[in-house]
C-alpha cells in the first residue's frame, strides 16, 4: 500500500511541477467556456447586447408610407440600417457585409394599405429580400422585424384620418361584392362606417390610442370571414455567386477548419524545432558556411510546402466528395491559400524562437492558436459576436483567411476581394517571421 501512494504522489508531483502547463490546462477551458457563455448565455443582469444586424434598404417607391417603413426599421435596435440603391445593397450582400437587403418596390404605399383586407387571393405588394446564405439564422428575424414594421405603419396610416380614402375604397369594395352575403356586407359596412366615425371625432379631438382601438376592432370584425391579412408578400433570394446554385455550407466548414489543422501543423512544427535544439541539431548546423538567416528561412520555405499541399489536398477532397467550389478566382484562391501557408511557417518558426521547452510551449501555443482560429470565426460566424469583438478580430489573421477562402470560394467574388487578406496574412507572416530570426536562440 506505501508503495502505491508513493507512485500516486509521485505522478502528482510530476504533473504539478509544470506550472506552466498546469496554468494552461486550467486558463484555456476557462477562457473558451467565457468565450460561448458570452455569446450564447442569457445575461439577466445585463452585459453587451447582440450587436446590431447590419442590412440595407431600397425604397424604390419613395412614398410617405415607404419612408415610414423604411424610417421604422431604421430606428429598431436590433438592425443597423444602411440606405442603398438595390444593386449597390445586394453586391454588399454577396460580399458579406451585410447580411439582408430590403428591396421596396414601386407602388408599395399605394397597394398596401388596400391589401390590409384582400384576403388570401388578393394582390399583394412584393418586397424582395436578399440574404447571406451562410447566415439563413438571421432571416426568420428581419423576416419577422420587416412583417412587424409594415404592418404597424400600414395599418396606422389606414386606420388614422390619413387614411380615409382608402377605408371608402375599401367600404365601396364590400358593398358591391355580390359574393358575400347579404348579412356579411351589411355588417362589414357597419364596421366601416364605425371607423369612420372614430376618425372624424380623432380629427376633432385627438386622443391617445384611439387608431390602435379602431385597428383592433377592425382586426376583430374581420373574424366573420372578410379578415385583415399581411399587407405584401416577400421574394426571398440567396444573394450568391450565381442565382441558379445554392450555397454550399461545405465551403465555409473546410475554410475554418482547414485554417484551425494548417496551423495546429505549424505548432507542431515548431516544437520539432524546440527538440532539434534539445538534441543539438541546430548547433552542429550552424558548423556550416550558412547564415542564421538562410537556415531560418529554409524552414519557412520547408513548412510553407508542406502546409500548401495538405491545403490543397484538403480542398481536393472538399470538391470531389462535398462538392465545393471556386466560384470566383482561382488566382485569388491560390493566392489565399499561399499566404496562410507562409503564416503558418513563420508561426510556427516564431513558437520555436520564444518557447523555453517543448513540453512548456506546446501548451501555451496550443491556447494560441484556439483563441485565433476561434476569434477568426472559424467556429463561429463572426457576426454573432459583440460589436467590439467584430472589430477586434479584425487584428487577427485567421480572420483574413477564413474570409477569404469564403470570398474565392462560395461568394463567388473577384481577384481584387483577395488582396487585402493575402495582404494581411503576409505583413503578419513577415512580422513573425522577423521577429522570430531576432530572437531565436542556438542553445537549450
Amino acid at each position: 500500500m506505501n508503495a502505491f501512494l508513493a507512485l500516486v504522489r509521485k505522478d502528482l508531483f510530476l504533473h504539478f511541477s509544470n506550472r506552466r502547463a498546469v496554468l494552461m490546462s486550467i486558463i484555456a477551458p476557462i477562457l473558451i467556456a467565457a468565450f460561448f457563455g458570452s455569446l450564447f448565455g442569457n445575461n439577466k443582469k445585463g452585459g453587451d447586447k447582440p450587436s446590431p444586424v447590419p442590412i440595407a434598404i431600397s425604397d424604390l417607391d419613395r412614398s410617405p408610407l415607404s419612408v415610414k417603413v423604411a424610417a421604422a426599421l431604421q430606428a429598431d435596435s436590433n438592425l443597423a440600417v444602411q440606405s442603398l440603391d438595390a444593386d449597390a445593397a445586394l453586391a454588399q450582400v454577396k460580399a458579406g457585409k451585410l447580411r439582408a437587403a430590403i428591396v421596396l418596390p414601386a407602388g408599395f404605399g399605394q397597394q398596401a394599405g388596400r391589401a390590409l383586407f384582400a384576403g388570401p387571393e388578393g394582390q399583394r405588394p412584393e418586397i424582395t429580400l436578399h440574404y447571406d446564405p451562410s447566415q439563413a439564422m438571421v432571416l426568420p428575424m428581419v423576416r419577422g422585424l420587416l412583417a412587424q414594421h409594415v404592418m404597424q405603419v400600414v395599418s396606422a396610416d389606414t386606420f388614422s384620418g390619413q387614411g380615409a380614402p382608402v377605408m371608402k375604397d375599401m367600404r365601396a369594395q364590400v358593398a358591391d361584392n355580390l359574393a358575400l352575403p347579404a348579412e356579411q356586407r351589411q355588417e362589414l359596412t357597419a364596421m366601416f362606417d364605425s371607423i369612420a366615425r372614430v376618425q372624424e371625432r380623432s380629427a376633432r379631438a385627438p386622443q391617445a390610442g384611439a387608431s390602435a382601438a379602431s385597428a383592433a376592432s377592425a382586426a376583430e370584425a374581420g373574424g366573420s370571414g372578410f379578415t385583415m391579412s399581411p399587407p405584401f408578400s416577400t421574394r426571398e433570394l440567396e444573394a450568391s455567386a450565381q442565382a441558379d446554385i445554392p450555397y454550399n455550407s461545405y465551403a465555409h466548414s473546410f475554410a475554418g477548419m482547414g485554417v484551425q489543422f494548417i496551423l495546429m501543423m505549424g505548432v507542431d512544427i515548431g516544437v520539432a524545432l524546440l527538440l532539434m535544439r534539445r538534441q543539438g541539431l541546430w548547433q552542429r548546423l550552424r558548423a556550416a558556411p550558412l547564415s542564421k538567416a538562410r537556415l531560418l528561412g529554409s524552414r519557412i520555405a520547408s513548412c510553407t510546402l508542406i502546409s500548401l499541399i495538405i491545403f490543397v489536398l484538403i480542398y481536393a477532397v472538399a470538391m470531389a466528395v462535398f462538392g465545393v467550389r471556386v466560384q470566383g478566382s482561382w488566382l485569388g484562391f491560390a493566392a489565399v491559400l499561399l499566404a496562410f501557408s507562409l503564416l503558418t511557417a513563420s508561426f510556427g518558426l516564431l513558437i520555436a524562437a520564444l518557447g523555453k521547452s517543448p513540453e512548456a510551449t506546446r501548451g501555451l501555443a496550443i491556447l494560441a492558436t484556439l483563441l485565433m482560429v476561434m476569434l477568426g470565426g472559424a467556429w463561429v460566424p463572426s457576426f454573432v459576436f459583440p460589436e467590439w469583438l467584430q472589430t477586434a478580430s479584425l487584428f487577427i489573421p485567421t480572420r483574413w483567411a477564413v474570409d477569404g477562402l469564403d470570398a474565392m470560394t462560395w461568394r463567388g467574388l473577384p481577384f481584387s476581394e483577395a488582396l487585402a487578406p493575402v495582404g494581411v496574412m503576409l505583413g503578419f507572416a513577415l512580422a513573425f517571421g522577423a521577429l522570430a530570426i531576432a530572437r531565436f536562440s542556438w542553445e537549450e
